[in-house]
């Protein structure tokens, strides 16, 4: 599958990406060098035209992964998908018991009372790490395309037209997505699982958890998602007189990531300056192209995709950044809570008898570091023997 190599000219920015053979013909020729090697991008070593196609740029938003998906009027440019940390709550607790240890083993601090003000449009640390982890996706990908447009799924549903369908008008109740909205906020509500016997990968139906003829709503909070067998088997039942009298505590849960979502999602779009879009459009689009569901399916969907040649998809992996400075008690000693940084950390690109490894550790003090070998053992080697390439820092991009 094609693999674009993007371009910058002699001022760093961003130019149309070029094909592989381009490519190598411009580093063998010296008129071009090599900036970065995943995504693979060069610069150019001459001043040439800077004649720029739109591109249009998707991103789906999420919780634990983030969709992208670059494209113009004929090709896809780059796609993937972002895993993002799932440690911040864990890093956060951890932060908090050390701080309340030292201000407990230093008696010369003061007293700390309760009367600070958090600042208009704060957020919880867990969440603003997800918010900016988006903006630097962005921004990241700004530096090797020049991006013309950026659209956004804000959220899989718009929960204020499903309490008071009519602000929209009967148009929309009955026009061709009627019941994608309500069915796709149930699927994820559910986990794409029959709430009854727990089956999945199978066709599923919305279902009323008290039927309309014992008196049920069709407000979301009394419906879940069943199989045809259970629906039939349920039948004029209520969920509890079927034996499942959970059910409908579980339907009066909110979702947790789309919650989340919910908090910073317009923030996303006004920092970006970015259209946005809703989850049940995406899909709706999505079947029509016959694609299957993914994140990066959504994302070219979301950046109005439809008949353009894809690309090879980027896995890209968040990865903590070392680069805070060491701590030291107040006498100056060594550190007694965070270890020495050595030179090498795990992600770095390093070079090997010509070879271009990826560090998986580090040991013996930092004298030596094993290297992530895909075909065979990983082999330690002393760290005097190998050249570093690059930092394993931030947004690390594999080719999938």
């Amino acid at each position: 599958m094609r693999v674009p190599i993007y371009v910058l000219n002699m001022r760093g920015q961003p130019l149309m990406p070029t094909t592989q053979p381009k490519g190598k013909k411009l580093l063998r020729d010296g008129k071009a060098h090599v900036v970065q090697r995943c995504p693979f991008t060069i610069q150019l070593n001459y001043s040439t035209g800077e004649t720029r196609q739109p591109i249009t740029l998707g991103v789906d938003l999420g919780y634990t992964n983030i969709g992208f998906s670059a494209k113009n009027d004929k090709l896809e440019l780059i796609s993937g998908t972002v895993t993002l940390r799932k440690d911040m709550p864990q890093k956060l607790e951890e932060r908090r018991m050390y701080r309340k240890a030292r201000r407990r083993r230093l008696g010369y601090r003061s007293p700390r009372f309760n009367n600070r003000t958090r600042p208009k449009g704060w957020l919880a640390p867990s969440n603003q790490h997800r918010l900016d982890s988006h903006i630097r996706l962005v921004a990241k990908l700004e530096t090797i395309l020049p991006i013309t447009y950026k659209r956004v799924e804000v959220a899989n549903f718009d929960t204020q037209k499903m309490q008071q369908p009519e602000i929209t008008g009967i148009a929309y109740q009955q026009g061709e997505l009627q019941g994608y909205e309500v069915k796709e906020y149930l699927l994820d509500k559910w986990g794409r699982t029959c709430a009854y016997c727990g089956k999945k990968d199978i066709p599923l139906e919305v279902e009323h958890i008290i039927p309309k003829s014992r008196g049920g709503s069709d407000r979301v909070s009394n419906l879940t998602i069943s199989c045809r067998t259970c629906n039939v088997k349920k039948g004029n039942q209520t969920a509890e007189e079927f034996g499942y009298s959970t059910i409908q505590h579980q339907a009066n849960q909110p979702l947790k990531a789309p919650t989340c979502l919910n908090i910073f999602r317009w923030r996303i779009v006004e920092q970006l300056g970015a259209e946005h879009t809703y989850g049940y459009v995406t899909k709706y689009q999505r079947t029509k192209l016959g694609l299957e569901k993914s994140h990066v399916s959504d994302a070219f969907v979301i950046a109005g995709g439809s008949n353009q040649e894809r690309c090879r998809r980027y896995k890209v992996k968040q990865i903590r950044r070392n680069n805070r400075s060491l701590q030291k008690n107040r006498k100056g000693f060594k550190p007694s809570i965070r270890r020495q940084i050595y030179k090498l950390q795990p992600y770095d690109l390093v070079k090997y008898n010509n070879k271009i490894y990826r560090v998986k550790g580090v040991h013996c003090l930092g004298k030596r570091v094993v290297l992530e070998n895909p075909k065979g053992k990983n082999p330690s080697i002393a760290i005097k023997n190998v050249k570093l390439v690059k930092y394993g820092k931030g947004l690390l991009f594999t080719l999938c």
